[in-house]
């Protein structure tokens, strides 16, 4: 409809101009248009208005500017839903219309007021709302930001009080479970404060008596018991869904003054026996040692090798030296401060008790992003979800456990500076703890994105206790090792999506892991199953030590450490003769907690509890902020600039550990490099331990290749064909024990009797494999017994065992040398 009258003439703009008909922009209704409700006015008024509005300049829609001769500043008072005045409207005589040159384009985050012409939003009436955006985000920005504060400081509150509650209640295991004491180590004749907990199942989740027990061991490292349960994704909820009887050890954070780590190891082991007595028809117990816990549990399957059933080291650091350069710095901790002779100190000046926060604290130092700024912008960008699993977290985080001077004593002399546990070096009694006595199959799980317990330190020990892999198989062993590509060492064990993943697949495959071959062999889970059943593929591929080693980037860099160990040794025996006495003179039960109370860790815990009375405001002021909470959009664009900010601030304390570590590793080359290279190092390690001469070993395997029947042929030649590739996958085994365990002469076989058959058939096959061939017809004499034999193990292998060529070679290779065409088989 055509506009008649003074917005006509004044407001309309030709349509022979570079305006356009599209620059044409409708007002709510006014009386300045007689013809129609929609006043019409241009880009470049809107513009100014906006500018006069908002306080800002922003680019003319278009590239248009507007003079006017009579007035300098138009005014525009139109509001929604009211009349403009006479007054209001501005005087237009002699207006003139320019064009300029464009200018850059507004950015898309602005409001559409600033981008007119660009969208079919101007045949619209214009939302004049949309004129305070920019406003109206600061302020919608501003108040979420301040809610998310005061809930942030309420939830570091809450996190004191759990403290301090948690402390007075004597720090119980924050298990997600509940739990019946079963045995008390204090009441045992070598007291200790480890208990032994039988995990009661939650509604709904029933446990067969008669199947394999759990045992889960937690590291006693400087926190409390608990991780390895405290929550329903975890090591307990995963043997639990799975009809495991499921026990836990735990450890109350005052140790029973003078206990000793043999002390502890006593009540370990008797806490095994219960677990024997009460399941006397069930297999052995598999036991889980988590980061520390994993030598403890080391240390008892070689003590008592017929007592423990498979074991599980999640993160567990078994060669103290071990690490690349570049990534891994806290190993080098105990050279930059001299040795052990601080632990001696910290212990003497607890009265006896090593202090288990500051072990939690250099934890903490190794990434300061995490521990400064990460986990609590986290927790402040999703403080209305993430609070309950912060403050669930932070209860076993902020659990202290202390250990006594000998335990301690023994942890840093025998393990992180001596590494003897891997060389054989740890005495006990009149013993040597030897880990060539483990018997029950190993199972480590460890991580590349673990920079506490790389898997340089939880696999190197294996080269340092086997030649090669013929000796592992000789010895009837089997180690399979796991590695997850970028989790850190605390997501090994709380992770859920690992407990959901990683641990239901070892649980699901260990009772077949016991029945592999010996050897050593990397697990690899793939993909989800395509027929959508609640299972990974798993596959067990076999490797050599030198695969092992491959991962690390050398083992010279271990060299030092042998300085490093001598120096602490000197410097240890320097402390006791001179400055021990005067130590423990000085130090009394007071003023030792008075000095724990004070460690930084447990004050922020105090200071941001509901004890600090300049906190009193909060919890009411965090409560009326609950109920009127305003979360801001997440597209405002001030969201966007804080994430930046986060990162600015992650990437800078970033570069400071970065920088850190690499001048610690640089100190610590400087220092003890030169020593290693003139051969301190040589002069002060300790004299190599012979590996065991396995030439009776051997021989004694090689003097049986003749011996046997269709049994041992069957078995032997499974071997063979099964290493002609090295692949071994999850279905084929259990394939294969359902068919022995109903296939004669196998069926008539105890378990303990197929193993040891298997075991001694691999010796064979790893040491002498040609010789192993050549004498099958030795075991099988007659054409029945060789078709029998043939016929069941190509039977055992799972279906699609003869598609690789390796493998159909092998095969071939058997038909020939006992004499049998593949026509006849």
């Amino acid at each position: 409809m055509a506009c008649k009258g003074i917005c006509r003439k004044e407001f309309r703009q030709p349509a022979a101009t570079a305006l356009g008909k599209e620059r044409q922009m409708h007002l709510p209704p006014g009386r300045n248009c007689r013809a129609s409700p929609l006043p019409i006015v241009s880009p470049a008024q809107i513009h100014r208005h906006a500018c006069r509005t908002t306080g800002d300049r922003y680019p003319c829609p278009g590239g248009i500017s507007m003079r006017t001769s009579k007035h300098k500043r138009s005014h525009l008072s139109v509001l929604p839903g009211k009349q403009s005045t006479p007054d209001a409207r501005p005087s237009m005589q002699s207006t003139t219309v320019t064009q300029t040159p464009p200018t850059p384009s507004v950015p898309t985050n602005w409001p559409n007021l600033f981008r007119i012409g660009q969208s079919d939003a101007f045949n619209h009436a214009l939302p004049i709302d949309s004129l305070f955006a920019p406003r109206q985000q600061g302020w919608e920005y501003a108040t979420d930001f301040w809610q998310r504060a005061i809930l942030f400081w309420d939830v570091l509150r809450q996190r004191g009080d759990d403290y301090i509650a948690n402390n007075a209640a004597g720090a119980p295991p924050p298990l997600a479970f509940e739990y019946d004491m079963l045995v008390d180590g204090r009441t045992l004749a070598r007291p200790t404060n480890y208990r032994l907990l039988k995990i009661i199942p939650p509604d709904g989740v029933h446990t067969d008596d008669d199947k394999r027990p759990y045992l889960i061991i937690d590291p006693r490292a400087g926190h409390g018991a608990g991780i390895g349960g405290f929550k329903q994704d975890s090591q307990v909820g995963v043997a639990l869904r799975d009809g495991y009887p499921v026990y836990f050890v735990v450890f109350t954070p005052e140790p029973v003054p003078g206990q000793t780590l043999r002390d502890v190891a006593a009540a370990e082991l008797h806490f095994l026996r219960e677990i024997a007595r009460r399941h006397p028809r069930s297999k052995k117990t598999c036991i889980i040692g988590n980061c520390q816990a994993g030598w403890a549990v080391m240390a008892l399957a070689a003590c008592e090798p017929e007592l423990t059933g498979p074991l599980l080291l999640n993160g567990a650091p078994l060669s103290y030296w071990a690490g690349t350069n570049g990534k891994n710095p806290m190993r080098y901790t105990g050279g930059m401060v001299g040795g052990s002779w601080p632990a001696y100190l910290m212990s003497d000046l607890g009265n006896g008790k090593f202090d288990g926060a500051a072990l939690v604290q250099n934890f903490e130092n190794l990434n300061p992003a995490n521990t400064f700024w990460e986990k609590y912008y986290h927790l402040f960008t999703n403080i209305d979800t993430e609070a309950p699993r912060f403050l669930e977290f932070e209860k076993w985080w902020g659990g202290y456990a202390l250990l006594t001077r000998e335990e301690m004593r023994s942890i840093v002399d025998n393990l992180f500076i001596g590494n003897k546990l891997s060389h054989g070096r740890i005495q006990l009694g009149n013993e040597i703890l030897d880990l060539h006595n483990v018997n029950a199959p190993v199972v480590v799980f460890c991580s590349d994105g673990d920079n506490i317990t790389p898997p340089q330190q939880a696999l190197n020990w294996i080269a340092d206790i086997y030649k090669d892999t013929r000796e592992i198989k000789a010895g009837g062993k089997t180690i399979v090792y796991l590695v997850h590509e970028t989790i850190g060492h605390l997501g090994i064990f709380v992770s859920g999506a690992v407990a959901r993943r990683e641990y239901a697949e070892i649980f699901d495959t260990l009772e077949y892991i016991e029945g592999l071959p010996p050897g050593l062999y990397e697990l690899i889970i793939d993909e989800r199953d395509p027929q959508g059943k609640e299972h990974y593929k798993v596959r067990f591929e076999e490797r050599e030590i030198a695969d092992i080693l491959s991962r690390d980037d050398g083992r010279e860099d271990e060299h030092p450490f042998r300085v490093v160990k001598g120096l602490s040794e000197i410097n240890g025996k320097l402390y006791d003769l001179y400055a021990a006495p005067l130590v423990r003179m000085m130090s009394n039960e007071p003023i030792a907690r008075a000095q724990r109370q004070l460690q930084p860790l447990r004050m922020q815990h105090y200071l941001w509890s509901s004890r600090n009375p300049f906190l009193a405001w909060l919890p009411p002021v965090a409560d009326a902020v609950r109920k009127n909470r305003k979360p801001v959009n997440e597209d405002n664009p001030l969201l966007k600039v804080q994430t930046d900010f986060s990162h600015v601030v992650e990437r800078n304390l970033d570069s400071y550990r970065d920088m850190r570590d690499a001048a610690v590793e640089l100190t610590f080359k400087g220092i003890y490099g030169w020593l290693d290279v003139l051969g301190v190092g040589d002069r002060l390690a300790d004299p190599v331990r012979e590996q065991d001469d396995d030439v009776e070993q051997t021989a004694a395997l090689l003097a049986r290749i003749s011996e046997g029947g269709v049994k041992e042929a069957v078995v032997r030649m499974m071997l063979l064909v099964l290493h002609a590739n090295g692949v071994i996958r999850r279905e084929g085994l259990a394939r294969a024990y359902r068919i022995v365990a109903n296939e004669e002469p196998f069926a008539a076989l105890d378990k303990d009797a197929l193993l040891t058959t298997i075991r001694i058939q691999s010796g064979i096959v790893a040491y002498a494999p040609e010789r192993a061939i050549e004498a099958l017809p030795q075991l099988l004499p007659g054409e029945a017994d060789r078709m029998r034999a043939l016929e069941l193990m190509k039977r055992l292998l799972p279906e699609d065992g003869l598609k690789d060529d390796r493998r159909k070679a092998m095969m071939t290779r058997l038909e020939q040398t006992l004499g049998i065409s593949a026509v006849q088989s």
